[in-house]
């Protein structure tokens, strides 16, 4: 089944030039590339995309992250989409992640683990939504 799915290649790796990296694991693994925009968070954005976090611990730190540096947001699309990138990007802890993920080759801890994508056809249609209108 074709479906798309959001993917935001976070600060942390931008900062430190992986964005060419990443964009290789996706189209080598039978991704489309839809859409795609280089942008810096806006704190009102980085709200919107966190709402479901909104009034935790620890939301003000992921709003602080995504908005401390450019980030990339895409669309990739393909057969499976979601689990597919998720199953590339690995577990949210580098450290516990399958070797050869995304997040166990370039993430750097469990709060900058350089790629977000959504995790079920909701919130892909949601977090397109808010990125790409």
């Amino acid at each position: 089944m074709t479906e798309k799915t959001l993917v935001l290649i976070k600060p942390d790796a931008v900062e430190r030039n992986l964005i060419g990296r990443i964009l290789v694991e996706y189209e080598r693994n039978g991704l489309k590339i839809c859409d795609m925009k280089f942008i810096h968070a806006s704190t009102e954005l980085a709200e919107k995309h966190y709402a479901e976090h909104q009034g935790k611990p620890f939301f003000n730190r992921l709003v602080a992250y995504l908005t401390r540096s450019p980030l990339v947001a895409l669309v990739l699309e393909g057969d499976n989409a979601i689990s597919r990138v998720r199953a590339l990007n690995g577990t949210t802890d580098p450290e516990m992640s399958p070797d050869n993920t995304i997040r166990a080759l370039y993430g750097l801890s469990l709060s900058e683990n350089t790629v977000h994508a959504s995790d079920s056809k909701e919130s892909s249609i949601r977090e397109q939504s808010i990125w790409f209108g």
